[in-house]
């Protein structure tokens, strides 16, 4: 067995994993639990209406059992759906720009979802290696934008996605928090690319105290 062969069973061991996890959480089992708790704190800070939340939910398993269901896409490529405000971003590897979008145009026939952002690369799948750095710029990214400090913003409404080196940003945001946000991560050593998808929303104006007669 060639190495190109064995690297592409570790990535689809681990990507099954993954379906496994998700799957098991889905049927009611026990990681049920994790997930409710994380759904009611996402549902508390989040500005998406507790329906779009468990709708989002919703599209990227959907969006993964499409995946998996089609060996001639999964087989052949590293791609994953991460949807916010029933807006689909996709990323990873794809062998051809024909599968790319070949799993776009399945996840932008999901009911409920708006819009498809396909920034799939055409290429050889990463390394692990890679798919470690990627967590950890992730992790980086929502640690330093927390220290944003902007009237009425919270980083937990921000999304971070990143892949092979791109940092991707989706959230219901106004401008001035995008692009604060925007700045923050691309000051992390190692991004190589920061991507913005985020829904811009108008700020609140403070509410002025009615002048005494």
């Amino acid at each position: 067995m060639n190495a190109a062969r064995r690297r592409r069973i570790r990535h689809r061991m681990a990507w099954l994993v993954a379906t496994a996890t998700t799957l098991l959480t889905l049927c009611g089992c026990g990681p049920m639990v994790v997930a409710g708790a994380t759904y009611g704190a996402a549902v508390a800070y989040d500005r998406r209406s507790a329906d779009v939340v468990l709708d989002d939910e919703i599209i990227e398993l959907r969006a993964r059992d499409a995946y998996l269901k089609h060996p001639q896409l999964s087989e052949h490529s590293q791609l994953k759906a991460t949807s916010y405000n029933l807006s689909v971003l996709i990323t990873g590897q794809a062998e051809s720009a024909q599968i790319a979008d070949r799993f776009a145009r399945l996840v932008a026939q999901l009911p409920k979802v708006k819009q498809v952002y396909n920034e799939a690369e055409i290429g050889p799948m990463i390394s692990l290696g890679q798919l470690g750095k990627d967590a950890m710029l992730t992790s980086r990214a929502k640690l330093a934008i927390q220290s944003i400090k902007l009237p009425g913003f919270d980083a937990l409404r921000v999304k971070v996605v990143t892949d092979n080196g791109v940092v991707y940003l989706m959230g219901l945001v106004t401008p001035a928090e995008g692009d604060a946000t925007a700045e923050k991560v691309r000051r992390i050593p190692g991004v190589q690319r920061v991507v913005k998808i985020f829904e811009y929303i108008e700020p609140k104006r403070p509410n002025r105290a009615a002048a005494p007669a």
